[in-house]
């Protein structure tokens, strides 16, 4: 039976080789999620347009909640978005992973296929519809404020490590996924939990002190809070901050990629 190299070179090796295959069937996914409906694609960019339009109403104009520091009701919307696009992000692709495998059974049985690439797969699809959401919210706040600040171009910096550690963690839930059935009940109970314990509806500061421990060792929380810097106040990130989150995220997903490699070998067996 061939054995898989678990080395951390081995993940940008498998990338660079696929990355036609990967970008081609990431196109694929998002396009046949819209297939059949009227708008198409289009749909990409309306569904967040109308989230943002929903969030301004509801929290703006309804409750007129408001965000320390912020005078303007109205963006209000615009931060409770930027967290949600970072939460969405992670947790689409989280949520998917434990059955990558399972609903891609022929590429474990029938053809000879990287089936590391899956988590690519899924990563691309999340990606994609991020970066439209991105685009909304900048128009938005374009559209309040009157111009954009230059740090904007900074984000894909701000979430890189992020795209890292989801990288990670979705090979080793794939692996578990194949093999318990179970994972993905769990890890949809641990998602939404994520959601609540991180400052996409309130700030870090209005979280009990007592708790707040475990406030920040959600790795959504960090991303959150420099992404909004960047994106909605011109503030520079913390540098320090994202490097050692970088470093963690690195190994992070090279542990997932070698258990990944490991168990791959009896995927056939339990499907």
């Amino acid at each position: 039976m061939k054995n898989f190299s678990i080395t951390p070179i081995e993940i940008i090796k498998s990338f660079t080789k696929n990355r036609s295959l990967i970008y081609q069937m990431s196109k694929r996914e998002v396009v046949g999620r819209y297939k059949g409906s009227l708008m198409g694609l289009l749909w990409s960019f309306f569904n967040p347009a109308l989230m943002l339009v929903i969030y301004t109403f509801v929290f703006s104009i309804i409750f007129k909640a408001r965000w320390p520091g912020v005078t303007n009701n109205l963006e209000f919307a615009g931060i409770l978005f930027a967290g949600l696009i970072i939460y969405s992000l992670f947790s689409e692709c989280i949520s998917r992973s434990p059955s990558l495998i399972l609903s891609n059974v022929n590429y474990v049985k029938k053809v000879i296929f990287p089936l590391e690439i899956l988590s690519w797969i899924a990563l691309g699809s999340s990606l994609f519809h991020a970066s439209v959401s991105v685009i909304v919210l900048l128009g938005f706040m374009l559209f309040l404020t009157g111009g954009l600040h230059w740090t904007v171009v900074l984000f894909p910096l701000v979430i890189f490590p992020l795209l890292l550690l989801t990288m990670g963690i979705s090979w080793i839930l794939a692996s578990l996924g194949t093999y318990s059935r179970d994972i993905g009940q769990v890890i949809s109970f641990i998602v939404m939990a994520m959601m609540f314990m991180s400052p996409i509806f309130f700030p870090s500061s209005a979280f009990p002190e007592s708790y707040r421990v475990l406030f920040y060792l959600n790795p959504l929380t960090f991303i959150i809070e420099q992404s909004r810097d960047v994106l909605l106040w011109g503030e520079m990130p913390n540098w320090r901050g994202l490097g050692l989150y970088l470093i963690a995220s690195s190994f992070i997903a090279w542990i997932g990629f070698a258990w990944f490699q490991k168990t791959r070998k009896g995927f056939a067996d339990v499907l």
